[in-house]
């Protein structure tokens, strides 16, 4: 059974996810905390974070920006900001999705099934040994999700891995934002293209020597991005 670990400081919203979660098959466990949120996804193994942004102690932001350092596991933010830095922000400290509130229980649960689902198949995919892309001092190693450019490794969420892996995958292809959302987060109707830009901008800071003259993704205005070889 999958594990989620759900850090909100608000009892009567975290109980109703973790009932509507339980409800769909999952292990759910709560901190009401960020400090005790933290200690718990640092040293405990979960399938999924679901993080308050707003949190005592330590915020939302903060978790997540200490889960990425050590972990891929899919992780989705919840709050009552609806500003568009917010979300930006924790999109590019390695969120995979953010939710704001008020928000539908059971939008919650399709995000959460998408994120795991798809974890769980990249995670399993049984690829072969030393499945590699190389491409101009670019090294993605697919089998171990690693990347390293002209030799030093750069670190990536689970998200900026796939989609730097799709792009490579198909070269010379241009994809819209639509296209690419749709691919790599599994969700055509749910969810903001705008996390795609952010991404790509995210995956070009670790990559690119220049970010405003990109030698591997390339930016097709008014259609989307394409990956150069």
């Amino acid at each position: 059974m999958s594990k989620i670990l759900i850090v909100e400081d608000e009892e009567s919203i975290a109980e109703l996810e973790k009932d509507y979660l339980e409800l769909s098959g999952f292990e759910v466990e709560i901190e009401n905390d960020g400090h005790s949120g933290l200690k718990r996804a640092l040293e405990e193994d979960f399938d999924l974070f679901i993080l308050d942004l707003m949190l005592p102690e330590v915020d939302g932001f903060e978790i997540c920006k200490k889960i990425r350092e050590s972990k891929n596991t899919p992780i989705i933010m919840i709050s009552a900001k609806k500003d568009d830095i917010d979300k930006i922000r924790g999109l590019g400290l390695g969120a995979d999705d953010y939710i704001t509130k008020p928000f539908s229980p059971s939008e919650m649960v399709a995000r959460v099934k998408a994120h795991m689902s798809r974890y769980e198949r990249l995670i399993g995919s049984g690829m072969p040994v030393n499945d590699i892309i190389e491409i101009r001092g670019l090294k993605i190693d697919k089998t171990a999700r690693r990347v390293y450019v002209n030799g030093e490794e750069k670190n990536f969420t689970t998200k900026e891995f796939d989609l730097l892996t799709f792009l490579a995958q198909n070269p010379n292809h241009v994809y819209t934002k639509e296209e690419l959302f749709s691919k790599i987060w599994d969700m055509e109707s749910i969810g903001d293209i705008a996390t795609v830009t952010v991404h790509i901008k995210k995956i070009r800071e670790k990559i690119e020597l220049n970010t405003a003259k990109p030698q591997y993704i390339e930016t097709i205005w008014g259609v989307g991005y394409r990956f150069k070889v």
